[in-house]
């Protein structure tokens, strides 16, 4: 999942074009939808290449606080969307209650829910099991794909204020029996984007690309970048050693 936090038209068609190949998603940012006047230009260009879309969960967070939940779900019929973002990483919502929410929602759209809360402080006292627990619930409810926070700056939710990876939580997740097939991790960065390939493999679901990124990661992903490029070769005969 790339992230368009307000490109322009033609810069946005010309990304889409280039690395549909590798692109599942593109999010509109937060609330990034409301003000872009190119959104159902740029939805036009995602369905030509058959790339999915939805906006950010932030979005719904501002209409549930504004008491306007059927609003959104109005909305979101408007734009013929597919998926929908449901998340509490700001506003004050239970995780019981989102998880409500994601039930609601899964009658019309597919959901893709968010676990983690742009608070730093929230997040780093959030127990590993809890995290876990939250997880499951979100997908007994209905949803898709729960995304692991991190914010786009890759600061935030499963990561700490200096950008690293809480490595204990992610294996505690792992261990649990959470499938990684319905697990998005929110890797902006490429040291992130690194690390996940390297521990879970190429096909691991990563989101918050930038847009700038999304053909750098496919390299990462392939081993065609130094930070991979030994991950997937080792069962290779090191012939290059030999004199010749």
């Amino acid at each position: 999942m790339a992230i368009d936090k307000g490109l322009p038209l033609h810069y946005f068609a010309d990304m889409v074009t280039a690395a549909s190949d590798y692109l599942d998603f593109v999010k509109f940012g937060w609330g990034t939808s409301v003000v872009d006047r190119n959104v159902r230009d740029k939805i036009a260009v995602l369905r030509s290449e058959g790339v999915d879309f939805y906006f950010g969960g932030t979005l719904f967070e501002k209409y549930v606080l504004q008491g306007r939940f059927d609003e959104f779900r109005a909305m979101c019929r408007w734009y013929g969307c597919t998926f929908v973002e449901v998340s509490n990483g700001t506003i004050d919502l239970t995780d019981a209650a989102k998880a409500d929410y994601v039930a609601e929602l899964a009658k019309d759209f597919s959901v893709i829910s968010e676990v983690g809360s742009k608070d730093q402080a929230k997040s780093e006292n959030m127990a590993p099991h809890k995290w876990i627990g939250y997880i499951g619930a979100d997908l007994d409810a209905g949803a898709v794909l729960v995304t692991l926070e991190t914010r786009e700056s890759g600061h935030g939710g499963i990561c700490r204020p200096n950008g690293e990876l809480r490595f204990g939580l992610i294996e505690e997740i792992l261990a649990s029996p959470i499938s990684v097939d319905r697990l998005l991790f929110e890797a902006p960065t490429l040291e992130l984007q690194s690390y996940f390939v390297t521990r879970l493999g190429p096909n691991v679901n990563m989101g918050n690309v930038a847009t700038t990124d999304i053909i750098g990661l496919e390299t990462v992903r392939l081993g065609l970048r130094s930070e991979t490029l030994c991950v997937f070769e080792s069962d290779i005969e090191p012939s290059y050693q030999q004199r010749r």
